[in-house]
C-alpha cells in the first residue's frame, strides 16, 4: 500500500466519537479519488479508543508524550503518505468532506487551512464553539496573527488543516502544547511556503464530556506564543519608539524647561525620561538578540536585513559606540561633580545639578547596555555544532 493521504487524528479517551470519525475519513479518501490511511496518534487513552480505533481499520501510534503538540507529532512522523490532512476527533470536523483539502495539495500548497469563519466562507453551526471562543478569542488572535506575521489565513486556529509531510519537516515545529497548532501557521508564512484556505462547517462536538480545551487558558497561551515569536511588534518597535521619544525630551529638558499650559516639565520629568531611554534601548537589545537566537536554531528564516546588520554591527563597533557613550555620560558626571565642589561639596538647590547627574547616568548606563549586548550577539553568533549562526 502506497497511500497518498493520511487522515491524523490525535486521540485522548474519544471514544464516544472516534468510531463516526474514521468511518467518515474512509468515505472522504474514497470520495476524494485518492489511496490513503487513518492514524490514531493515542496519547494515553483509558477508555478503549484503541480497540475502537483498530475495529474500524485504523492504525494506531501510541505517543508517551503528553501534549496535543506531542500526539500530532508522533502521527506526523509514523504517516505513510507524503500529504496530511489533521483535525480532532470530536466529530467537530466532517471528515467526509476533504476533498478541497486534497484539491489544494494537487495544486502545491504546503498548508491549507480549514476556515471556520464567516470571514473565510466558513460556517459554525449553533452550539458548535462557546460565544467567548467566536466572538472574541478565535477573531482577536487571527487578526493579530494576521498582522504579525502577514499571513492570508482568516482562521488561525482551525484544526483541519492538510499539509505536506516535506513542509512539516521544513518548518522544524518546537512546541509541545496547543501551540502547536500556531506554530504551524506561523512557520509556514515565514519560511515563505504556499498556504491557502478552504471554508469548511463546524459542528457540535459529540463528547458528553467537556472538551480537553481551556478558553482562556489556551487563549493566553497561544497570544503569548504569538507576541514572543514576533519581537519586532513585542519589543523592537516599542523599544525604538520609547528610546527616540524619551531621548529627545531628556536632550531638551536638559537645557530648559517645557510648559504646556500651565503644566511645566523640568528636571523631575527629566529623570522619567530618561528612565524611558534606558528601557527602550533594553527593548532594542533584547529583540535582536532574540531575533538571532531564532534565526540560530531555525527558530525562522533569516533575511537579508539581518545579514546587512552585521556587516554594519559587529562587536568592535558595539564596543566603540558603547565606549564613546560612556565617556560622555562620565564626562557629564565630572561637569556635575565640579558643579558641586564649587559650593564647597555643600547644598546645591533642586533642580540645577540634577540634570547634569540624569543625563550623565543615562549615559553611562545606557553604553553599558550597549556594550554588554555587543557581547551576547557576539556569543550567539559563534558557530557550533548545533547551531547555524546568521551570516556575517
Amino acid at each position: 500500500m502506497n497511500p497518498q493521504v493520511t487522515i491524523l487524528m490525535p486521540c485522548l479517551n474519544e471514544a464516544e466519537t472516534l468510531a463516526v470519525c474514521i468511518t467518515k475519513a474512509w468515505k472522504g479518501l474514497k470520495d476524494a479519488g485518492v489511496e490513503g490511511e487513518v492514524v490514531i496518534a493515542d496519547n494515553g487513552s483509558t477508555d478503549g479508543s484503541l480497540e475502537i480505533a483498530v475495529r474500524n481499520g485504523a492504525r494506531v501510534i501510541n505517543v508517551t508524550e503528553k501534549g496535543y503538540g506531542c500526539a500530532l507529532r508522533g502521527g506526523i512522523e509514523a504517516a505513510l503518505a507524503p500529504w496530511i490532512i489533521m483535525g480532532d476527533s470530536d466529530d467537530s470536523y466532517d471528515f467526509s468532506n476533504i476533498k478541497g483539502f486534497v484539491n489544494k495539495l494537487e495544486d502545491g500548497y504546503d498548508l491549507v487551512m480549514g476556515c471556520r469563519l464567516p470571514s473565510g466562507g466558513g460556517r459554525v453551526m449553533p452550539g458548535a464553539m462557546p460565544w467567548k471562543n467566536r466572538w472574541i478569542g478565535n477573531p482577536i488572535l487571527s487578526c493579530l496573527g494576521r498582522i504579525l506575521f502577514r499571513t492570508p489565513i482568516h482562521d488561525f486556529h482551525c484544526g483541519l488543516r492538510a499539509f505536506s509531510k516535506d513542509a512539516y519537516y521544513r518548518m522544524s515545529l518546537q512546541t509541545t502544547g496547543m501551540e502547536f497548532a500556531s506554530e504551524m501557521v506561523m512557520k509556514a508564512t515565514l519560511w515563505e511556503m504556499k498556504v491557502t484556505e478552504v471554508p469548511i462547517t463546524l459542528f457540535p462536538d459529540g463528547r458528553s464530556r467537556p472538551p480537553h480545551l481551556k478558553p482562556w487558558r489556551d487563549g493566553w497561551r497561544h497570544l503569548r506564543f504569538m507576541l514572543i515569536y514576533s519581537p519586532r511588534w513585542l519589543f523592537l518597535i516599542p523599544g525604538l519608539t520609547l528610546f527616540f521619544i524619551s531621548g529627545i525630551l531628556t536632550g531638551i529638558l536638559y537645557f530648559q524647561n517645557i510648559q504646556v499650559n500651565r503644566v511645566i516639565l523640568n528636571a523631575g520629568t527629566m529623570i522619567v525620561t530618561a528612565m524611558g531611554a534606558i528601557i527602550g534601548v533594553q527593548f532594542v537589545g533584547f529583540a535582536v538578540s532574540t531575533k538571532i537566537f531564532a534565526i540560530g536554531d531555525k527558530l525562522v528564516p533569516e533575511k537579508p536585513n539581518i545579514s546587512y546588520f552585521f556587516k554594519i554591527f559587529n562587536l568592535e563597533r558595539g564596543l566603540l559606540l558603547g565606549g564613546a557613550v560612556i565617556i560622555f555620560g562620565v564626562f557629564i558626571l565630572i561637569k556635575a561633580f565640579l558643579c558641586w565642589k564649587a559650593t564647597q561639596f555643600g547644598f546645591i538647590p533642586y533642580g540645577e545639578n540634577i540634570r547634569h547627574l540624569t543625563l550623565g547616568v543615562t549615559n553611562v548606563i545606557i553604553g553599558i547596555q550597549i556594550v554588554s549586548t555587543s557581547f551576547f550577539l557576539s556569543v550567539l553568533g559563534l558557530k557550533t555544532k548545533d547551531r547555524v549562526p546568521p551570516s556575517a
